[in-house]
């Protein structure tokens, strides 16, 4: 829990977009692979599973009745250092302008850049993780980043109207 925790639990957020449902998800984590640690064959990473794990409970929880009618969004503000107040304060709101863009992704396209750019995962790993080939998983990143730079520039393009 102490390598991986945090891992998981941004996972699981940014798969539900709910804090307390990321909570929950994580401690299911945790107990699952406490539970089944034996069961763990090697195939892949250690991080790979834990991360395939969260993924199956986050589906989960997003298919329950009470998710699907109650849904809170929170945004995410990276924190770094930065040489000025100034520096800083424009990281912040370009960082929360593509997360937002990349929340509204579908789940689909989310999962794979979020895999690729926040776990830096292999293409092999994200496919082992998500059950698809690693050709869907090229495909479906090309996608997500195509839907993204689009967004971006349709919300640049407004802002100049």
């Amino acid at each position: 829990m102490l390598t991986y925790g945090q891992d998981v639990w941004n996972y699981a957020y940014l798969m539900t977009k709910r804090a307390d449902l990321a909570d929950d998800i994580s401690q299911d984590v945790f107990l699952k692979v406490y539970q089944n640690i034996g069961s763990f064959r090697g195939e892949s990473s250690f991080r790979t599973w834990l991360i395939s794990i969260t993924r199956n409970i986050a589906i989960n929880y997003r298919r329950s009745a009470f998710v699907r009618k109650v849904t809170l969004v929170d945004w995410i503000v990276r924190k770094e250092t930065h040489s000025s107040a100034e520096d800083e304060a424009m990281e912040i709101c370009l960082a929360e302008d593509i997360w937002q863009i990349v929340l509204k992704l579908p789940v689909k396209y989310r999962e794979v850049l979020l895999l690729d750019a926040r776990y830096d995962l292999t293409i092999k790993e994200i496919a082992d993780v998500l059950g698809i080939s690693q050709g869907t998983v090229k495909s479906r990143l090309s996608r997500a980043r195509s839907k993204v730079t689009r967004i971006w520039k349709e919300g640049a393009a407004y802002e100049r109207a």
